[in-house]
């Protein structure tokens, strides 16, 4: 898999992967993103502010993710494990239904932590739609732990974090 900055060129396709996605997590109960979040021009500022990664496969875009040290002010109700470190978060992470259980989620986590250890970061932070079991397992199996809760419009997240 090759990983790259994505392009405002790429934003009907990346759109498309998200949708494609929120529509596959509906059809599993897991009602986490919908047409309010992310939109379209949600989509539009990451790849502006050249916060958006894609990596492609095969020609295709496999998986989508946004990295930035943008938090919402629910973060605070963590206990983070390096509350002093510099850290960068990830948002958004979404892979193509088309290539879903193929190890590209586990291979992105990899890749992020590469380049965030090679950017100087101490850690990462994200959080976790408590009712997508996905997810938590590749957070569990990759080594991030639950250190808070955010509630928020489509439920409850899991605060995570890993010293890198």
């Amino acid at each position: 898999m090759t990983f790259s900055k994505a392009n405002i060129n790429q934003l009907d396709k990346i759109f498309e992967l998200y949708s494609a996605a929120i529509e596959n997590m509906e059809i599993q109960g897991i009602h986490q993103w919908d047409e309010i979040y992310p939109d379209k021009e949600i989509l539009r500022q990451d790849i502006s502010r050249n916060q958006m990664f894609i990596g492609e496969k095969d020609n295709k875009i496999a998986v989508c993710f946004v990295l930035n040290e943008e938090r919402d002010e629910e973060y605070n109700n963590a206990s983070w494990i390096c509350p002093d470190a510099r850290f960068c978060i990830i948002h958004r992470l979404c892979v193509n239904p088309l290539f879903q259980n193929q190890g590209i989620a586990g291979q992105t986590m990899e890749y992020i932590e590469d380049l965030c250890n090679n950017l100087g970061y101490d850690s990462i932070r994200l959080d976790c739609f408590t009712e997508n079991p996905y997810s938590r397992k590749l957070y569990d199996k990759a080594g991030y732990t639950v250190t808070g809760y955010a509630d928020w419009r489509k439920g409850r997240f899991e605060l995570r974090e890993k010293k890198i």
